[in-house]
């Protein structure tokens, strides 16, 4: 007799699912027995547009394997049409078990460049989305004493990356999200955690290949596949995971990461208190020695991927 499922009869909104890693996020976890809520508003990347289609496919992917589903394409930058798509598993499924915090839409610019609308549309998607999203399950998951959140993050937030202050101030805020969520609501046995995927999907598909360096990464990157996150998702979501609280992890094709979270690393102290000029002759300099340097290519993920 087939072992049932770790995601058995539990119903979880997966928000962004139309493709990439939200698509294979749900068939895992329909996979695993899961009832799922398969929301996209089938935008482009930057957010233009609507369509149904992305959606409803992964709805039939789903039935086709045997499994259960819903298609939902209402947005996650309203805290009404995030309601919305909570109250659509209630209708098909008649409970709420689980929230996937997904969607999201690029408006790329340097800093200095960066329009209003380019800050606000991309932080309304991602970090108001899944703001509205938590807000409209909470009191669900509350009254049911249980319910797992997870938050996908990104290493844009959590390293830096050129270009993307808009995204970056998005990511970094929903891991702090995350992790309020995690202590208000640790006693009615909800858990909230985050991932930073390293994946090739149409979100990252835009990046240049003039020359054989960048020829090569993109093709390293092409390896980590959607898949290859899905299975820690579906895992956080499980009540296997019922002890994973409060965390942020990375998926870089084989390999799954713990990230440390902000920690003190080194501190001076000085009796007489601090002049500025003290600082900048005594203090700084035995700081210094712990920076975090600047330059992406010497953080932790520059070597090649497993």
């Amino acid at each position: 007799m087939a072992q049932p499922g770790m995601m058995q009869d539990k119903v979880v909104v997966v928000t962004g699912a139309g493709g990439g890693i939200g698509r294979d996020m749900a068939l895992a976890l329909a996979a695993e027995g899961a009832k799922v809520v398969v929301n996209d508003i089938g935008t482009s990347t930057s957010g233009e547009g609507t369509d149904a289609g992305p959606a409803q496919q992964v709805v039939q992917e789903i039935r086709a394997a045997g499994g259960e589903a819903a298609a939902n394409t209402d947005s996650v930058s309203e805290a009404a049409s995030a309601a919305r798509i909570v109250q659509s598993a209630l209708d098909h499924f008649g409970r709420i078990d689980g929230v996937v915090n997904n969607a999201g839409i690029l408006r790329d610019r340097f800093f200095h460049k960066m329009s209003l609308d380019e800050w606000d549309a991309v932080i309304k998607v991602h970090l108001y989305g899944s703001y509205h999203m938590s807000r409209a399950a909470a009191n669900h998951f509350k009254e049911q004493e249980g319910g797992a959140f997870v938050h996908m993050t990104s290493t844009s937030g959590l390293v830096g990356n050129l270009g993307q202050a808009n995204y970056s101030a998005a990511k970094l805020g929903l891991v702090a999200l995350s992790k309020s969520i995690a202590l208000d609501m640790q006693k009615f046995n909800v858990r909230s955690n985050c991932i930073a995927p390293f994946a090739w999907s149409r979100m990252i598909g835009s990046i240049p290949t003039d020359t054989p360096e960048q020829q090569a990464r993109v093709a390293k990157i092409q390896q980590m596949t959607p898949s290859k996150i899905a299975p820690l998702a579906v895992y956080l979501l499980s009540d296997a995971a019922r002890e994973v609280n409060a965390q942020v992890f990375a998926v870089r094709n084989n390999e799954i990461f713990l990230m440390s979270q902000p920690r003190p690393l080194r501190s001076v102290h000085r009796g007489e208190g601090w002049s500025p000029r003290f600082i900048a002759e005594h203090g700084m300099p035995a700081l210094k020695a712990s920076f975090v340097p600047l330059d992406r290519s010497a953080d932790v993920f520059s070597w090649d991927p497993v």
